[in-house]
């Protein structure tokens, strides 16, 4: 059997602003932006080099989901990008004003450090494996 998963819904305020900061501020790809109805649409992005899994864009649409936006896991961790050149993502992503939480820090499995998305999800930025 074999198994992955593909993508991951991010509960975002406004389509446009998310893939905006994703795509200039941390180089990702948009593979997909239909329009589904006036107020929904299917926005799929993803890290260079990474097509097969990624993060669906999904534009809160109560309040529920609403109240959710920045803080999908009660402020864990959320997601994690794997790179093959920290030093230069990190110098990249300060210079284009991500936020680090948690300064870069020498761990067992390599560089790590903590920023916060356009919405205040956590990341981790590691060294691919």
């Amino acid at each position: 059997m074999k198994q992955q998963i593909g993508y991951m819904a991010l509960v975002v305020a406004d389509y446009d602003e998310a893939i905006a900061f994703y795509t200039q501020k941390l180089h990702f790809t948009l593979l997909e932006d239909t329009v589904q109805s006036p107020t929904k649409r299917w926005v799929r992005i993803a890290p260079p080099g990474s097509p097969e899994s990624g993060l669906l864009l999904a534009k809160a649409s109560n309040g529920e989901q609403k109240s959710r936006i920045g803080n999908q896991t009660g402020g864990r961790v959320f997601l994690f990008l794997y790179t093959d050149d920290f030093w230069r993502d990190y110098q990249d992503m300060t210079d284009k004003g991500i936020n680090f939480i948690r300064p870069p820090k020498e761990e067992d499995y390599g560089t790590v450090a903590v920023f916060e998305d356009l919405y205040g999800n956590l990341w981790d930025i590691i060294p691919s494996k």
